[in-house]
């Protein structure tokens, strides 16, 4: 039985302030597994100010030792990969195949950034100025419960890439998880307030770092909400503000793909993570005459994944997170056969000799009109939408016609015409031919889906202010007389 009721602040672990207790629960059976106590607006005042003593010794840290910070923490990260992931299924529900990812990536991060830093230009000439790339301030990183390890570690990375110290907010929901990576960084041994975490809400921690005038920096992934409102308080700080928000990702299937090999990725990009994930490729986009045969092959596909504990490895889709999320899918599959789609898969309620546990049918609409609420809310489930298109013309209208713009997927037997197409989408990141992403290139949205961007060199770029030093024209030398 789990009992957290501890921040990590300036160095160590030490009881918090606050006194709101969270109970966790395992999404897998609905039981009691502990309980978390939140910090509250006086924990998150001491975070900050651990992390101003720290900041101006991470400012003047050299390359050599910011390397040498990254390496560590990936060592003592990798190390505790095993109960990261475990704790990912107890606490989350991740399929154990997903979770095994997950944990990888926690530690991979770290290699990544390091070699991002290796060779980075702090400094440029641009005619007669020098141009110095320097750490814009203590930042406050703001982590979600359906990437509890991975968004640790990867904005972590980047902050001390850039020399930056940090206070982390990880979500409430996912306690567990965060202990098991604040041990492992603790092992590694940083300076004192180079990073500090504590659990709490939104309305006192959240709003502290967010309104805080000692707080340079926010980074923050989750929904598009609270990132309006994270950069609502932040403005009058005038803090630099990074923010990776929700999607509703289209994937674009074109008429000359091999559906047999496409369309079961397809339906694993729009379930990943148990369909709580805000790349999820939830809106499928099939040509309309071969439509009848797409929804023939999803419909197997679908039938063959297999729902259940998260543990067992031939798992596909777990649990969702909590009751909470298993209650806002299921008002989502109801209002998507109100509004007229036709079900093809799944539909309300658990999966068969599932009775206790938060698990979700994993279901899939046909016949949807982009119009209609499941294919313009962010479900986060596994609930699929099928809309046919007519021309490439009209499939990359579909595709733009959202408020998100996070990422997208297309897939053809010609790739340079997969390439072209994807060049006209409205989305961050386009995946061709494939799921799964280049963790060294840039992640992040537009339009509602957010600003900035994370990971490799435009992740650290985030936590960098540019300064310009321009000297006086040196005076002309006098000819002798």
């Amino acid at each position: 039985m789990w009992n957290i009721d501890q921040a990590y602040i300036d160095g160590a672990f030490v009881p918090v302030h606050g006194t709101q207790r969270v109970e966790i629960a395992n999404p897998a059976t609905g039981q009691r597994i502990g309980s978390a106590t939140l910090a509250d607006r006086e924990d998150a005042k001491r975070a900050i100010a651990a992390a101003n003593r720290a900041q101006p010794a991470m400012a003047r840290s050299t390359r050599a030792e910011r390397l040498d910070m990254l390496r560590r923490l990936e060592a003592a990260v990798l190390a505790r990969t095993a109960q990261i992931r475990d704790a990912t299924v107890e606490e989350y529900g991740g399929p154990l195949a997903r979770a095994q990812w997950v944990s990888n990536y926690a530690s991979q991060c770290f290699a990544t950034t390091a070699r991002a830093l290796e060779d980075y230009a702090f400094e440029r000439r641009i005619g007669d100025a020098t141009v110095v790339m320097e750490p814009v301030g203590v930042a406050a990183l703001i982590t979600p419960w359906n990437a509890a390890a991975g968004s640790i570690c990867s904005k972590v990375a980047s902050a001390v890439a850039a020399g930056c110290a940090s206070v982390i907010k990880p979500s409430e929901l996912g306690p567990i998880q965060a202990r098991i990576v604040t041990e492992a960084l603790h092992e590694a041994g940083l300076p004192r307030g180079a990073f500090n975490l504590l659990l709490g809400c939104g309305e006192d921690v959240g709003d502290e770092l967010s309104t805080s005038p000692e707080v340079a920096k926010i980074s923050f992934t989750g929904s598009t909400a609270t990132g309006k409102r994270i950069a609502r308080a932040g403005v009058e700080t005038m803090k630099r503000v990074s923010l990776a928000l929700s999607g509703k990702s289209a994937t674009i299937v074109l008429d000359d793909a091999d559906f047999a090999t496409v369309l079961p990725l397809a339906l694993n990009a729009a379930f990943m993570n148990n369909g709580q994930a805000c790349v999820a490729g939830t809106r499928l986009l099939v040509p309309r005459h071969r439509m009848a045969e797409a929804i023939g092959q999803v419909q197997r596909a679908a039938a063959a994944m297999r729902v259940g504990d998260p543990r067992d490895p031939a798992t596909a889709i777990g649990p969702l997170a909590s009751q909470a999320q298993f209650e806002r899918v299921q008002q989502f599959i109801r209002r998507g056969i109100e509004e007229g789609a036709r079900l093809v898969a799944g539909g309300e309620g658990r999966p068969e000799g599932l009775e206790r546990g938060w698990f979700v049918r994993p279901t899939v609409f046909a016949e949807v009109r982009n119009d209609m609420a499941i294919a313009r809310e962010e479900i986060f489930g596994p609930v699929l939408s099928m809309i046919a298109f007519d021309g490439e013309d009209d499939a990359v209208a579909i595709a733009n016609d959202s408020p998100y713009g996070l990422q997208a997927y297309v897939f053809s037997a010609r790739p340079q015409r997969a390439l072209a197409l994807a060049a006209r989408l409205h989305a961050g990141t386009v995946l061709v031919n494939r799921i799964a992403p280049e963790l060294g290139a840039p992640f992040g949205g537009v339009k509602q889906s957010g600003v900035g961007r994370e990971f490799g060199v435009f992740g650290m770029e985030a936590f960098l202010e540019p300064k310009t030093i321009t000297p006086a024209a040196a005076e002309p030398a006098r000819a002798a007389v």
